[in-house]
């Protein structure tokens, strides 16, 4: 054990509580973003009374993976009072929070120093899992109470301007969802009348005409084409795992990184920047539009193939494998072609689609080309495109991506503290 440093082991305590009674029925699962979800799974005809229960303020952890994931899935139960957990995860709590502050337990937790100690300690194993034992080794350092209070306070300040942006930026983008809906589906998108004066078209009587294709009237001069007059689809590159750094000039965007409406840096491995040219087909730039080729069915939306995502970074990234980028062939169609591949009525059609099973569907990028969509004028779609900038430039005023690295720095100090 290094100097300063505690073990975990000596500071918690497990917890092995079963649903005898079955009276609690919320079974929840633990993601690799450390992040309490609920179950997709169906327990039909199960058992329930076999779960763990977990209350609040307790840790629940999977060991089975952690070298195969190279993470630690472990989060500490904050949003409900009490819940299942599969028998295949450890429970435990603090044994003595006026020694540990649980919340500052978390954050180590979170540290990328920790999962990549607990991933070493699985080099034994062929699956990558540890025992609960070989956790217990993990080292931690535990600074006075106090101490810990003050960081914990200063890491969740941060964290909070985090989850504000974040609803911020979602309550803009359904703004440029409502917009889009109102112009290009409702067809209410500003039209000047003859009389002088800007009114909704379709209310105020601009001339419809009906298309065969559709099966409904549409604005006249507005056109029916495949969305693949309008695109190339770019796919991924196969890269072999000896590629990646830990670090690097370049992030590779893979399945997981797309998290909708954008495109998610975090958790990322690299590519050394001397190898560039050799994937300069794949490269990534502010603005691109990616889709997951590959992913759940429709019965699991949170993680279905076909999923959206925008990338707002100034820093190039390079495209994994079953990752694709959208290349706009006229700029002025950018963002109405980003509103409609997200729309969820598009992804729909494309999961209606897809092939493979429910727990792997895939898609092709011929399947994303001979998606049909319709061709406004060119007027409209210009003065769309203003507008969802407007929005864009809103939610980047609003950008965590700052937020996210200090976060880091302080997880990182951490090590620091006596």
């Amino acid at each position: 054990m290094r100097n300063n440093y505690k073990r975990l082991g000596d500071y918690i305590e497990q917890v092995n509580i079963r649903n005898d009674d079955e009276k609690v029925d919320l079974l929840l699962g633990v993601n690799l973003d450390k992040t309490f979800i609920k179950s997709v799974a169906n327990t039909v005809g199960t058992d329930m009374s076999k779960y763990k229960i977990i209350k609040k303020g307790q840790f629940g952890c999977k060991l089975m993976s952690v070298g195969r994931d190279r993470r630690l899935p472990i989060s500490r139960l904050v949003k409900y009072e009490k819940a299942l957990i599969s028998s295949a995860y450890f429970v435990f709590e603090v044994s003595d929070e006026s020694i540990l502050n649980p919340e500052y337990l978390m954050m180590w937790f979170l540290r990328s120093e920790s999962d990549r100690y607990l991933w070493f300690q699985s080099g034994g194993d062929i699956r990558g899992r540890i025992t609960w034992d070989e956790f217990c080794t993990l080292p931690i350092k535990i600074p006075p109470i106090e101490k810990q209070r003050q960081i914990v306070a200063e890491y969740n300040a941060v964290d909070k301007r985090i989850r504000i942006n974040e609803q911020l930026n979602q309550k803009l983008e359904e703004t440029a969802q409502a917009i889009y809906k109102h112009w290009f589906v409702d067809f209410e998108f500003p039209y000047v009348t003859s009389s002088g004066v800007e009114m909704p078209y379709k209310s105020s009587g601009g001339k419809m005409v009906y298309n065969e294709e559709l099966d409904k009237e549409i604005p006249e001069g507005w056109e029916v084409r495949s969305l693949g007059e309008f695109i190339e689809t770019i796919n991924g590159f196969a890269f072999k795992s000896e590629d990646f750094t830990e670090n690097g000039r370049y992030p590779i965007i893979k399945i997981k990184n797309i998290v909708p409406p954008t495109v998610s840096l975090t958790d990322c491995q690299f590519l050394e920047g001397n190898l560039i040219d050799k994937f300069s087909r794949v490269i990534v730039s502010k603005n691109d539009i990616l889709i997951s080729m590959t992913g759940s069915g429709p019965n699991q939306m949170a993680s279905a193939v076909g999923q959206v995502g925008k990338y707002n970074y100034s820093t190039e990234a390079l495209l994994n494998q079953r990752v694709c980028k959208l290349e706009i062939k006229m700029e002025f169609f950018r963002e109405y072609l980003y509103q409609y591949i997200s729309n969820d009525k598009t992804h729909l059609e494309l999961l209606n689609g897809s092939s493979g099973s429910a727990n792997q569907a895939n898609i092709s990028p011929d399947q994303i080309k001979g998606l049909i969509t319709l061709k406004p004028q060119k007027g409209v779609l210009k003065r769309f495109q203003q507008l969802a900038i407007s929005v864009e430039n809103s939610k980047r005023y609003n950008s965590n991506i700052k937020l996210i690295e200090l976060t880091e720095i302080l997880l990182s100090k951490m090590s620091r503290f006596e």
